[in-house]
């Protein structure tokens, strides 16, 4: 727990600080909302590129406290609105806080989140571990974007913080720099709606839902998306940016850090929406829009992400790209795009309507209720000429369909979640001061409650020892004997197939091992405390927390553990 709530500020602090103080080398003298967001794609962006220098991510550390203390430096004594800043974000971040802590309270203990939704946790700490280690791993060759893990590798060695707390940390951390983000839309609305819409927008039912299965990739990607169309708007409706030359600067690097985040899909939403916009602001505008600002914005970006281009086109053979490869993911079908509305009153979004305890009307009717306000919020944003927040919605439904038609279920399901905070602010926004806005509020932040109350908590901590096993084990068979208390409470078993993903897999309780394993069974893995639980087995190699042992006795009969194949291990959880 002092490890997770220790990441949480570092990220946060360090996030706020260093987009500040880059917002104002803009030419931007007040707080601006937008700082969470950029100052976070900054530091993703400068984690991956020196966490590979020689001592890892203790390089990583003194290069973020470095840009921190001089960011910190730079705005002693040059920014307006700090007390402000403070009243008005402060009670919503202790909130995004508290609602993101629900899981762990309502498991009782801190751990991997969503280790029963999605089991890829264990293959996203196995990166992290090596990249703190200097070490290669299947995902850096294969160019996935390695960015969050570079930013745990870097609290992993600069402050101490174990790598399960380090993702737990960076994703609470996200979550409350998303709802901060939302008050570039809200700071100037009254204290009481305020708080609310930027939770319900920052922690969207489907934002929630992703935080639920620990997939932080998903809603960084979402914080990013948010941000960069908010980013649009403010040079459109915000007189202080009007002018900059380098208003369009702040967009550029979310772009740097969502390519960081999510590789080149990243940009599908984020270059969508500027593509719209620009067509509709110069189709409105009297006077052909300045070059200029384009131009420094394109030529940073380019810069930055130029030593990516070749991951990114690795990254492009990538099986989640396959259609004909694990499609469904930890799905159980397509989910519905009303989801991405907020109101699904549902624990796990992956039900279909019915399935849970809330009738199939209830999810009609709150379907209806927000599709009404969605169309009405558009029509009103279209009027108001909040022409950022049209083409950003524009875009992330034109990547939904692009998605839903070429794509998988579990692509789809993705393009569902980065839309939602862009639906709700749509929703919201254009309603606040109207008495159906307070309506929505209440319906979607239960929602969001709902999902993140509903989030399982896998094991507490995290070896890389399991999947080291592998390459001895082929398809075994393999008994795995684990603590009762891991398997039960911690949502053990589909970490554990994950894990061993690719051989044979039976696994047990530690004392239900009976006096001899099942027929077939080759090897038995057991946690290091434990003593031999069977005769005739050779300890192969182990130390903590698992030992491998092989069968010296002959062994006989077809083995009853089921083959855990790698796309059946990632669709994870029991159905």
């Amino acid at each position: 727990m002092v490890e997770t709530y220790a990441a949480v500020p570092a990220v946060c602090a360090a996030s706020l600080a260093v987009g500040q103080a880059t917002i104002a080398l803009c030419g931007v003298r007040r707080w601006s909302w937008l700082s969470p967001a950029v100052g976070l794609a900054l530091i993703c962006a400068l984690c991956w590129g020196t966490v590979r220098l020689p001592g890892h991510g203790v390089v990583s550390a003194v290069a973020v406290a470095l840009l921190t203390g001089l960011s910190i430096a730079y705005l002693w004594g040059r920014l307006d609105g700090a007390r402000e800043a403070v009243r008005i974000g402060g009670p919503v971040a202790v909130l995004a806080l508290f609602a993101t802590s629900l899981p762990f309270i309502a498991e009782g203990h801190f751990g991997i989140l969503g280790t029963s939704f999605n089991p890829d946790m264990s293959q996203h700490l196995l990166a992290a571990d090596r990249l703190a280690e200097g070490q290669g791993s299947e995902l850096l060759r294969q160019g996935y974007p390695l960015g969050p893990h570079a930013i745990v590798a870097t609290l992993n060695k600069g402050l101490g913080v174990g790598l399960v707390p380090g993702f737990t940390g960076l994703t609470i951390a996200v979550a409350i720099l998303a709802s901060l983000t939302a008050l570039t839309a809200f700071a100037d609305q009254p204290a009481l709606p305020r708080i609310p819409a930027a939770l319900v927008v920052g922690l969207a039912y489907m934002v929630a839902s992703y935080f639920a299965q620990g997939a932080f990739k998903e809603t960084m990607q979402a914080l990013f998306f948010l941000a960069f169309v908010l980013a649009l708007r403010e040079t459109t409706v915000n007189p202080e940016w009007r002018a900059l030359p380098l208003r369009l600067v702040p967009a550029a690097l979310l772009a740097v850090g969502s390519v960081c985040t999510y590789s080149f899909p990243g940009l599908i939403w984020l270059l969508g929406s500027a593509t719209i916009w620009a067509v509709i602001e110069l189709a409105r505008a009297r006077n052909a829009p300045a070059i200029r600002p384009v131009l420094w914005a394109s030529l940073l970006f380019l810069v930055l992400i130029v030593p990516e281009i070749g991951r990114m086109i690795d990254f492009h053979s990538f099986e989640t790209f396959d259609p004909n490869g694990p499609g469904l993911g930890n799905l159980f079908g397509q989910i519905s795009p009303f989801e991405a509305l907020g109101i699904w009153p549902s624990g796990d979004f992956r039900l279909s309507p019915g399935d849970g305890a809330v009738p199939p009307f209830g999810y009609f009717l709150g379907a209806a209720f927000a599709s009404i306000l969605l169309l009405y919020g558009l029509f009103l944003c279209w009027r108001r000429r909040e022409t950022a927040i049209v083409s950003g919605l524009g875009a992330a439904a034109l990547a939904y369909a692009a998605a839903r038609i070429g794509g998988t279920p579990y692509t789809a399901a993705k393009a569902i979640e980065i839309a939602a905070p862009i639906a709700a602010l749509a929703i919201v926004l254009p309603l606040m001061r109207r008495p159906v806005a307070w309506l929505y509020l209440v319906a979607a932040g239960a929602c969001s409650l709902l999902a993140l109350a509903n989030a399982p908590v896998g094991p507490p901590s995290y070896s890389p020892a399991l999947t080291d096993f592998r390459t001895e084990l082929g398809e075994g068979p393999t008994l795995v004997l684990a603590s009762p208390g891991m398997l039960a409470d911690d949502h053990g078993i589909p970490y554990i197939a994950w894990e061993l993903r690719g051989g044979r897999v039976c696994i047990k309780p530690a004392g239900e091992a009976g006096s001899k394993p099942p027929p077939g069974v080759r090897y038995v893995v057991t946690e290091s405390a434990a003593s031999p639980p069977f005769a005739h087995l050779r300890r192969l190699r182990g130390g903590d927390p698992y030992v491998l042992w092989e069968r010296t006795a002959p062994v006989h009969g077809a083995s009853p553990c089921p083959l855990i194949a790698v796309r059946q291990a990632r669709q994870g959880s029991p159905r």
